[in-house]
């Protein structure tokens, strides 16, 4: 479950990883162009996409004014999506190990490519998921659940501005998205209207805000672990 999940983030490392996945056209990469046209004036950032064509989703950021070149890696690795996040991750690790030692990013997000519901990140490789529905696909979506919906620690649902256009019952997908997912969280969402996507601003910055202090903490800790054992040196 997502919050079990959880605990595996990695506090050692100076950039949180948020890796955001989801069927293709949900709007993974509208989500991170508005995270980043939003953060960016806040916080250092970096991104690694996955994607068969090396530019598309690059181009798209570029045209954005979203972030620098260098601050852009593309993944092609030539399988299956969920394989290069799940199961043999170096492609994306080494990716974003290389803009990490370059930029030490605050936040960096690695967009998976178009993936079912059955997609999920390995916890070696990101240390929050976010995974992205679109209404238009239809109202039943949560309900299928399949492991993307419920072992995501935050369940994005996008283009709810579509949802009388398409017969979508907005209130049945709350329901489901809470019985499959139990207390995690969902955010409903039209990123056509909002592309600044402020809720899940908000939850990355409670995000870095709680890894802060468990940093300051452990720091803390280990200067009074140090004058501790230098005060009963003989």
């Amino acid at each position: 479950m997502p919050r079990e999940l959880a605990q595996s983030a990695r506090q050692d490392r100076a950039t949180l990883r948020v890796g955001i996945g989801g069927p293709v056209g949900s709007g993974k990469t509208t989500l991170i162009a508005g995270l980043c046209s939003a953060l960016h004036a806040e916080l250092s950032l970096a991104v690694v996409l996955n994607d068969p064509d090396m530019r598309a989703d690059t181009d798209s950021l570029l045209r954005k004014g979203c972030l620098e070149p260098d601050r852009i890696a593309v993944v092609q690795t030539g399988c299956a999506p969920q394989a290069a996040i799940r199961d043999d991750v170096r492609a994306n690790a080494d990716a974003a190990e290389a803009l990490e030692a370059a930029l030490t990013p605050d936040l960096l997000l690695i967009e998976s490519g178009g993936t079912d519901l059955g997609a999920t990140f390995s916890r070696g490789l990101i240390d929050r998921a976010v995974f992205v529905l679109d209404v238009a696909a239809g109202d039943h979506t949560p309900r299928k659940a399949g492991p993307g919906v419920t072992n995501a620690d935050l369940l994005v649902v996008n283009k709810t501005d579509l949802a009388e256009s398409v017969h979508a019952d907005l209130d049945v997908m709350r329901r489901d998205a809470a019985g499959r997912r139990g207390d995690a969280p969902t955010v409903f969402v039209s990123l056509a209207e909002h592309p600044g996507a402020p809720a899940i601003c908000d939850w990355i910055r409670k995000l870095l805000a709680e890894r802060r202090l468990t940093a300051a903490a452990a720091a803390a800790t280990g200067r009074t672990t140090g004058t501790s054992g230098e005060a009963g040196d003989p």
